[in-house]
């Protein structure tokens, strides 16, 4: 049925304006979206900015070149970093939906900011110390793209304590209210790296809300053409190994939680399909512990429902569509690399650890439902 709906979608509108999904039956059930249709919807502004970013940076590239060769000139590359910071914000600013967590908290927490994604940075840090950064950036994030907003709008919980001498204890504790915020939710999981942030937000919605919400999932197989250039990217969306509900989607706000954003297509070539089904998309919120400037200007200018929410903004992409600075592949550093045969979602799942799967029981049950279902 959804490919039916989706071949007669096609062949009545031919074309998305201005990025153009395709569906190739001589592929299986595949959707492709390219990087030529994804800068089909920035302006002639945003390319003016993304080239003034750019030029920045090839002259910090010049100094990490010197700094990698004899140490020294470090303070001009920390004088390029904050040029390169304070104009990333200033582009970031004029765009509203595009959040920034380390441009708009108060220095306290930008700098814990900064020393999570040092941590990530860093190629020593070691599988299990990469897993606890995420789950504290992805803490970070919820905090501010859910509760920072509803401080004024408080529910009591009531909390029994072990103590029982001499009854049995109870504390009171005023967290912020985001029922009306989350009831309606959907996890959209953009398989492989995004799978763990996925549910850590997920049990942070549980955890929050007044009954225990547990999102449903949706798990999307989508990956990047690797052997191509960013400029000429392709982004092809699986359906033959996607497991989702579109019934379950239909007039929801959907959830995506990425720890890379680098070019903005995975989500667009997702959502675009969706679209095309007719489901009716509420809204969306894209959760990034990294994002390049290109990618979010991308998404802000190519979904209007969408939010664009990222504890720390990058200034470019290089030939590979990698962010820099970055911190690499996120996807490896999580789940570690695969042997000759690709893991699949349970396998991924089982690799985390038992400690990691008794965290997340509840995710790592709904998961298995939508895949095994």
């Amino acid at each position: 049925m959804i490919i039916a709906h989706f071949q007669a979608f096609l062949k009545e509108h031919m074309v998305f304006s201005p990025a153009i999904l395709r569906y190739d039956l001589s592929m299986s059930n595949l959707i492709t979206l390219t990087s030529c249709d994804l800068d089909g919807y920035l302006t002639e502004d945003d390319m003016k900015e993304l080239d003034g970013i750019h030029q920045l940076y090839s002259r910090y590239l010049d100094e990490c070149r010197l700094y990698d060769k004899n140490g020294e000139n470090g303070n001009t590359l920390a004088l390029l970093s904050r040029q390169c910071g304070k104009l990333l914000e200033r582009i970031t600013a004029q765009r509203e939906r595009i959040h920034v967590y380390s441009f708009e908290t108060p220095s306290e927490q930008h700098i814990e900011a900064g020393r999570i994604i040092a941590r990530l940075r860093d190629p020593r840090t070691s599988h299990e110390e990469f897993i606890y950064y995420i789950q504290r950036a992805y803490e970070l994030l919820f905090s501010h793209v859910y509760a920072a907003g509803r401080l004024k709008d408080k529910r009591p919980l009531i909390q029994k304590t072990p103590v029982t001498d001499p009854c049995t204890n109870y504390a009171v504790h005023m967290i912020p209210d985001i029922d009306s915020l989350i009831h309606d939710s959907v996890m959209c999981v953009m398989l492989r790296g995004a799978l763990l942030p996925s549910m850590i937000i997920s049990k942070e919605i549980q955890d929050y809300s007044s009954d225990a919400y547990l999102t449903p999932f949706a798990l999307f197989r989508i990956k990047r053409d690797e052997s191509c250039t960013e400029s000429s990217m392709r982004y092809v969306l699986d359906l033959d190994k996607s497991f989702f509900n579109l019934d379950e989607l239909d007039g929801k706000d959907l959830i995506f939680a990425d720890p890379m954003n680098a070019t903005g297509g995975s989500l667009v070539t997702i959502v675009k399909y969706l679209e095309s089904t007719g489901i009716r998309i509420r809204s969306i919120k894209f959760i990034n512990v990294i994002s390049a400037l290109k990618g979010a200007m991308r998404i802000a200018r190519a979904l209007p429902q969408a939010e664009i929410h990222t504890l720390w903004m990058d200034p470019v992409l290089n030939e590979r569509a990698y962010i820099l600075p970055g911190l690499g592949d996120a996807g490896d550093r999580l789940n570690g690399t695969d042997g000759e045969q690709p893991r699949n979602i349970i396998q991924l799942i089982a690799d985390y650890g038992q400690n990691i799967v008794n965290l997340y029981r509840n995710q790592v049950r709904k998961i298995e439902e939508t895949v095994l279902s």
